[in-house]
């Protein structure tokens, strides 16, 4: 019964402010957590040009993005200089690891590559993923083990990267269970541990679902025992921050269930992962999301192209 909490933290002020509050709930209630880093600029403000997109301002409206990042964060990138997250973060994010929590890539920019990546060739997905990794080496001193993409947003190219870079498993998309991805007939050998489980801020202002009683929604979609366990993500801008009570809620309502909770390491450990099924991946639309993510979807039985996954 594991459930692994992963921490995406997507700004400055996340690092700084939200990432401190969720070591401190997490040491609260003695259990670990995975922390992905966003290392480059902060360019939170170029999210504007998603307005158009159909969804996101629904999304907007429902899950108050004003109060949860801050004025200033949502004009860096635009009227304001996009600072530097890596450098200026840099005593936080070692600070996490002294705590003994498990640390990984988020991404380099991440308005850049939620918005950019699905189309992006080779070159460019390379260039980002190598620049989040000298950084990540840069600030720690050692190489990064795991990746859990921005927005869920991933191409061929980047699942590619996923083993060629050294990673030991990745949490980039939306799924069920754990499993080494296909993308056309192509298997990837570098493991997928795809979150499972809705976001706080997929269901809050959804029906009747309010930010004081998400975590009581949430709980009821585990209080059923899943072998397989589950993958909750979480952010440091919004459970850091005005949903800490909420998350707080949560994981003393896990602990009654009897959830084991902690990193998604220790849930890759419980895995034999070259045994573990092959599921095609792709674009697909996720409840509460706008856009597409990478989604898991069912197991491939056909035969697979290992030229590009050696």
């Amino acid at each position: 019964m594991h459930l692994a909490l992963k921490i995406d933290v997507d700004t400055l002020r996340g690092t700084r402010e939200g990432v401190p509050n969720l070591v401190t709930l997490l040491k609260k209630h003695g259990v670990g957590a995975t922390f992905l880093f966003s290392l480059g600029p902060d360019h939170t403000g170029r999210a504007i040009k998603r307005a158009f997109r159909p969804g996101f301002m629904g999304k907007v409206r429902r899950t108050s993005v004003v109060k949860h990042y801050g004025l200033r964060t949502l004009l860096y990138g635009t009227l304001l200089p996009g600072p530097d997250i890596g450098r200026r973060g840099a005593d936080v994010m070692r600070a996490v690891r002294g705590e003994g929590f498990e640390i990984g890539i988020h991404t380099w920019d991440h308005i850049r590559w939620q918005d950019g990546v699905a189309e992006a060739d080779a070159a460019w997905t390379a260039a980002e993923m190598r620049r989040a990794c000298d950084r990540f080496t840069d600030v720690f001193k050692e190489d990064p083990l795991t990746h859990g993409a921005a927005g869920w947003q991933m191409n061929v190219h980047a699942l590619r990267l996923t083993q060629r870079l050294g990673f030991e498993y990745c949490s980039d998309g939306r799924g069920t269970y754990p499993h080494l991805p296909v993308w056309n007939a192509e298997l990837i050998r570098c493991p997928q541990l795809p979150t499972t489980l809705p976001t706080l801020d997929e269901l809050i202002g959804v029906g009747a679902v309010t930010e004081d009683n998400v975590a009581a929604h949430l709980l009821e979609l585990t209080k059923e025992p899943n072998p397989a366990g589950h993958v909750f993500t979480l952010h440091a801008e919004l459970e850091g921050m005005r949903l800490a009570p909420a998350f707080d809620r949560l994981l003393t309502g896990w602990k009654a269930q009897g959830w084991t909770l902690g990193t998604t390491r220790a849930l890759y450990e419980t895995l034999q992962p070259m045994a573990l099924p092959r599921c095609e991946v792709g674009p697909g639309e996720v409840a509460g999301r706008s856009g597409t993510l990478l989604v898991q979807g069912s197991e491939f039985l056909g035969d697979v192209d290992l030229a590009e996954a050696a």
